[in-house]
């Protein structure tokens, strides 16, 4: 049940494509991690152009407007779950978005199961209700 939050700059995206850049997240996730379409939980967030950066970090990567940061909150998965995420959301946000590799930031931070509550105060982890 990962939580996805994605980072843009403010009218960069429409709100049709911020609704199908949403879906192909969620589809891409659940691809490469192999989790239910229904555990869908997401937080966009647009900012003013100045307060998203994101450099290249030394490998010539030329962002532009249409910038895409991508971070998932999951339990630990595999290697080559994590691969196949980034491959997915590549994939899924040029077609369907038209989001160039370049613009495309994702990183991943795991937790553990005493880490997340869906409500009425209870680790459902923990307590075997899931």
């Amino acid at each position: 049940m990962p939580l996805v939050m994605i980072d843009t700059v403010r009218g960069s995206y429409d709100e049709t494509q911020l609704r199908t850049l949403l879906d192909a997240v969620q589809d891409a996730v659940v691809e490469a991690f192999d989790v239910p379409s229904t555990d869908r939980y997401q937080i966009l967030t647009q900012h003013e152009p100045f307060e998203l950066v994101a450099l290249d970090t030394g490998l010539g990567i030329d962002r532009s407007e249409k910038l895409v940061m991508v971070r998932v909150a999951s339990k630990a998965r595999a290697e080559e779950a994590k691969v196949a995420l980034y491959r997915s959301l590549a994939r899924t946000l040029h077609e369907r978005v038209g989001v160039e590799g370049a613009d495309l930031v994702v990183s991943i931070t795991e937790n553990g199961d005493a880490d997340w509550s869906f409500g009425h105060g209870e680790a459902q982890f923990l307590t075997g209700a899931l």
